[in-house]
């Protein structure tokens, strides 16, 4: 299911599209994907009638990649229509070019945002499309790459059980936020994901909270170290570590 590369920085900038990572030049085929299937092939079959107001859509929009979604402010962002907006979304998600994670509110004890998370289908799409300038941080990209990566993965590992599970986020108005709910019949996870080399305890709050109003969670925090470790009861994995042993077919925490 993972490629060998999983989380290291490769994965981050080209993504997992067999077609990009088979190529002698990688980033030029990605670029040539974007370009070609991204825009001109949506184009051709119909799909939307102004290439040049989707071309600033998808711009706009992974500015929302694994953030909360306001349709309303991308369609400012791309001087156009809400409903223009609305049916670019739907675009992507027929195409399996991209996907709304929704907010996770059963038996909710906190009030929890409205809006949904937005992600690319694919890392490396994102990182070639997303706008970079002097005033972004490198980092914070590669965060929501990681992120996107993880949630990739997660889809795909859903897609081959047996019982399969709901995928959400959690984040209550107040700001206190869990990347990940993993929710079924069979188990119920919260999952957190940090591009850091190191936990502190601030970067467990979320997962504190959320295990606060639901105890039947099992919390778990991925990170880009090396080590596992076990902080206030959570167990903190490396985030590569955790991708190799996602299997088909297995429980989540067989890890």
């Amino acid at each position: 299911m993972a490629p060998k590369i999983y989380a290291k920085n490769e994965s981050l900038s080209l993504g997992l599209l067999p077609l990009v990572l088979a190529a002698p030049v990688p980033e030029e085929v990605l670029r040539a994907y974007i370009g070609l299937y991204l825009r001109e092939e949506v184009q051709a079959e119909g799909m939307v009638r102004n290439i040049g107001h989707f071309s600033r859509f998808l711009e706009a929009i992974s500015f929302s990649h694994a953030s909360l979604l306001n349709v309303s402010q991308v369609a400012r962002e791309c001087e156009v229509g809400r409903k223009i907006v609305e049916g670019y979304l739907n675009v992507l998600e027929d195409l399996l070019l991209g996907y709304r994670l929704p907010v996770f509110t059963r038996r909710a004890k906190r009030a929890t945002v409205a809006h949904p998370k937005f992600y690319y289908f694919d890392a490396g799409v994102f990182t070639h499309i997303r706008p970079k300038g002097p005033l972004d941080k490198p980092q914070e990209i590669a965060g929501a790459a990681l992120e996107g990566l993880v949630v990739q993965h997660l889809k795909a590992w859903n897609a081959y059980q047996a019982e399969s599970f709901s995928l959400y986020f959690w984040r209550t108005r107040a700001g206190v936020e869990v990347d990940f709910i993993v929710y079924g019949e069979a188990g119920f996870w919260a999952i957190e994901v940090k591009h850091a080399n190191k936990i502190y305890n601030r970067d467990l709050r979320g997962l504190r909270s959320f295990c606060e109003d639901y105890p039947e969670a099992t919390p778990l925090m991925l990170y880009r170290g090396t080590e596992r470790l076990k902080i206030h009861g959570i167990l903190c994995l490396p985030v590569e570590e955790f991708l190799k042993t996602l299997k088909p077919g297995k429980p989540l925490m067989a890890v």
